[in-house]
């Protein structure tokens, strides 16, 4: 009997350790630990921005007007002088272009990118075509910031949308005038990177904060030796980095991968004033405060009032006039008492309580900002 009791025992001993061990395991998983190359880039290795004008080909009747597109004609006359054909100039001003379109081509062209790879473009219309479907844009070349050509794009475009017309009548799915062309440009130049120039690396955080450069420069000191970074300000920390390239591309992958334990971000409250939309992140807090909100409503109606003469009445003549009504109605606005909420739970549960729309709780968090109760940066876009 004893020892089917410690038995008994010992099993649920061994229940008690197995969920013990689960509730680390999912405390310790849901803990947010971000790591260096999500909130820091290396200073200099980033993409730059690509352009070129081109010409779209193979319409069907969907292309520029070119009497009110002239750089259409242009394009297309300078093209045929490159293959070695001449146009008077009377036949140029008299091209009737159905089936060409003027485009503006953009690409990115990433870091370390070689001669002779591909990367993705981007056609957008230029004139006053009605539709780029179905067209192939011809040889483009894609310029930088400098004017030097770095890629030249061809290849048939992908448009998203459908579209019918007929009798006035026109339906249209998504959008016509636009469209991308995978793997549509081959690289021409490469562009320098400072990745291997100099003893150090700077990394540039993504957003300004003193606490997260001081974490990144202490993550890189506890792995790889103490004085190997240090946080110059709020979004730079400098590196020491090895000389041999292949050692530094190893070095900066490990420094990568480094998680920075407790990343809490800076409060803020992201406010998009056209939509109305707002987001907040983690770190948002709110202090004990009271509200009172009302809405304030103005309506003006007109009513047309026709005043005619007397029948006998020689010169008389009938006039039109208007009377105005205006109408001023405010809502009455209750005070609403809110508790401190110290985690983003307890602050939408807070503002959710208000019962205020998206436009109105732009006002109430701007006035609770103000009033010094809202412990977070507030950002309109």
């Amino acid at each position: 009997m004893i020892a089917l009791l410690l038995q008994y025992m010992l099993r649920k001993a061994s229940h008690l350790a197995l969920w013990f061990i689960a509730l680390i395991m999912l405390a310790h998983g849901s803990a947010h630990a971000a790591r260096i190359k999500e909130i820091a880039a290396i200073e200099g290795v980033r993409s730059n921005q690509l352009t070129g004008f081109g010409l779209v080909v193979g319409l069907d009747g969907t292309g520029d007007q070119t009497t009110q597109m002239p750089y259409t004609s242009q394009g297309l006359n300078n093209y045929l002088q490159q293959l070695g054909i001449t146009l008077p100039p009377a036949a140029i001003s008299q091209l009737q272009l159905k089936n060409v379109a003027a485009v503006l081509v953009s690409a990115q062209l990433p870091a370390f990118a070689r001669p002779g790879q591909t990367i993705d473009v981007t056609v957008s219309s230029l004139g006053n075509s009605k539709s780029l479907k179905g067209g192939m844009l011809i040889a483009t070349p894609l310029k930088g910031a400098d004017g030097e050509i770095y890629a030249l794009a061809q290849g048939n475009l992908i448009v998203g949308g459908s579209g019918a017309a007929a009798g006035g009548s026109k339906v249209q799915i998504n959008h016509l005038s636009a469209g991308r062309i995978p793997e549509g440009a081959q690289v021409e130049r490469t562009i320098a990177t400072p990745l291997q120039l100099g003893d150090t690396l700077n990394l540039g955080l993504n957003a300004s904060d003193f606490q997260m450069a001081y974490k990144v420069a202490q993550a890189v000191n506890q792995k790889f030796g103490s004085g190997t970074a240090r946080a110059l300000d709020g979004r730079t920390v400098e590196v020491r980095a090895p000389q041999d390239p292949n050692a530094r591309v190893s070095f900066v992958a490990a420094m990568e991968e480094l998680p920075l334990e407790n990343s809490i971000p800076s409060a803020k409250v992201v406010i998009n004033a056209r939509t109305g939309s707002i987001v907040l992140n983690q770190a948002v807090t709110l202090g004990p405060c009271a509200i009172a909100h009302g809405n304030l409503s103005v309506s003006i109606s007109s009513t047309p009032i026709i005043s005619q003469p007397n029948p006998l009445s020689p010169n008389g003549q009938t006039v039109v006039a208007e009377k105005s009504n205006i109408q001023i109605k405010q809502e009455p606005g209750i005070l609403i008492q809110v508790p401190a909420s110290p985690q983003l739970s307890d602050v939408v549960r807070a503002l959710n309580a208000l019962g205020a729309t998206p436009q109105d709780l732009l006002a109430i968090l701007q006035a609770i900002k103000a009033a010094g109760a809202l412990q977070a940066e507030l950002e309109v876009i």
